[in-house]
C-alpha cells in the first residue's frame, strides 16, 4: 500500500478531527507544476522549474509550513495536558478525577501516549516523503533547505520537548509497573544508555527515524540536573540556564531578558518559553541516584543562598536602603 494511502485511512479513522498534512493536496500542486513544465518542453522551461517554480513555491511552501504548525501545536497541547494528568498530585489530582481524566490503570495512560506518538512519527514521516517528491520533481534541494529552515523556526514535530517527555514517561512506567507493558508499548527500542559515564536517550522508531538526545549539559558539562528544554530544543540544568540567562533561580527564566542567547547555539529569546522535563528528571534520579543525591546537596545550598540574598535586596529596596 502506498503511504499516501496509508497516511489518509490514518486521519480518517481518528475519532479526534486533528490537523495533518495535505498530502494528497500538495501532491496534486506538484502534479501541475510537472504538467506544466512538460507541456512548454524546453530546456529553459525546465530549468526555471528548477531554480524558482511559481506554481509551487507560492502555494507549496506556505501551505506546508502552516500545516506543520497546526500539527506541531495539536501534538504539543495534547502532550502536556497527557503528561500533566500524570504528574497531578494533591487537589490537581483530585480535581482530574472528578472529571474523570484520571485513569488508574496505567495500560490506558501508555495506549494515549501510544497514540500520540504514533500521530507525530506519520507525520514527520509524511513531511520527509512530501518534501523528498518536491525535490524529486523540480530536480532541486529546495525541499531539504525548507526542512533545515523548518528546524531553525523550531516547527520540526521531532525537536519537540513534549516527545522528549514521552519517551521518559514510557521508560518510567516500564520500571514502575510491569503489567503496563501487557499493553502495545509507546517505542520499540527505547532505551536510556550510558557512555563513559554520561547518559543519553535513544529510540529507533519506525521508517528509519532515530532519535538521539545527549542528556549532558553544554554549562557545566554533567548529566542534567533539574532538565530544561529552551525553545532552541537545547537541554540544560535548570541552574545552569539561569546562569546563562543572568538571571536568578527566584526570578526564573520568564525573567531573563529576551535579548539573551542560548549558549550552545547563540539564538535569542529561547528562555521564555523554556519547558521543563519533570519525566525526564524522575527518569535520571532514578538511574544515577549516587549523583542525584551529591547534586540535589548541592543545589540546595546554592538556592538558599539566592533566596536569602534576594530577598535582603527585597528588603533594603523596601526600606529604602
Amino acid at each position: 500500500m502506498k503511504f499516501c494511502k496509508t497516511y489518509q485511512e490514518y486521519m480518517e479513522g481518528q475519532h479526534h478531527n486533528l490537523p495533518g498534512v495535505g498530502f494528497k493536496k500538495l501532491k496534486k500542486i506538484m502534479k501541475t507544476c510537472r504538467r506544466d513544465c512538460q507541456s512548454h518542453n524546453s530546456l529553459n522551461a525546465i530549468n526555471s522549474c528548477h531554480d524558482q517554480c511559481p506554481v509551487c513555491d507560492g502555494t507549496f511552501f506556505p501551505s506546508l509550513l502552516n500545516e506543520m504548525s497546526d500539527v506541531l501545536g495539536c501534538f504539543n497541547h495534547r502532550a502536556q495536558k497527557l503528561l500533566d494528568i500524570h504528574l497531578a498530585s494533591g487537589f490537581r489530582k483530585y480535581l482530574f478525577w472528578l472529571k474523570g481524566k484520571l485513569h488508574g490503570d496505567h495500560t490506558v495512560l501508555v495506549q494515549e501516549g501510544r497514540d500520540l506518538v504514533t500521530y507525530a512519527l506519520i507525520n514527520a514521516i509524511a513531511i520527509r516523503k512530501i518534501l523528498k517528491k518536491y525535490d524529486k520533481i523540480h530536480y532541486s534541494k529546495q525541499g531539504q533547505l525548507f526542512k533545515s529552515q523548518v528546524q531553525t523556526m523550531h516547527k520540526e514535530i521531532l525537536q519537540s520537548p513534549w516527545l522528549i517527555e514521552l519517551m521518559a514517561l514510557y521508560l518510567n512506567l516500564r520500571r514502575t509497573n510491569s503489567e503496563s507493558m501487557k499493553a502495545p508499548t509507546l517505542f520499540d527500542g527505547c532505551s536510556l544508555t550510558f557512555k563513559d559515564g554520561k547518559p543519553s536517550l535513544t529510540c529507533e522508531l519506525f521508517d528509519s527515524i532515530k532519535i538521539d538526545i545527549d542528556l549532558t549539559c553544554s554549562v557545566c558539562l554533567d548529566t542534567v540536573f533539574d532538565p530544561v528544554s529552551l525553545t532552541c530544543g537545547h537541554i540544560f540544568c535548570y541552574s545552569c540556564a539561569c546562569l546563562a540567562a543572568s538571571t536568578s533561580i527566584v526570578d526564573g527564566l520568564k525573567a531573563a531578558d529576551p535579548k539573551e542567547k542560548c549558549p550552545l547555539c547563540r539564538e535569542e529569546g529561547v528562555y521564555e518559553g523554556a519547558v521543563r522535563l519533570e519525566e525526564l528528571n524522575i527518569l535520571l534520579a532514578r538511574n544515577c541516584h549516587e549523583y542525584w543525591e551529591q547534586r540535589l546537596r548541592t543545589e540546595r545550598v546554592e538556592r538558599i543562598k539566592q533566596a536569602k540574598e534576594h530577598w535582603e535586596s527585597q528588603c533594603r529596596a523596601f526600606m529604602g536602603v
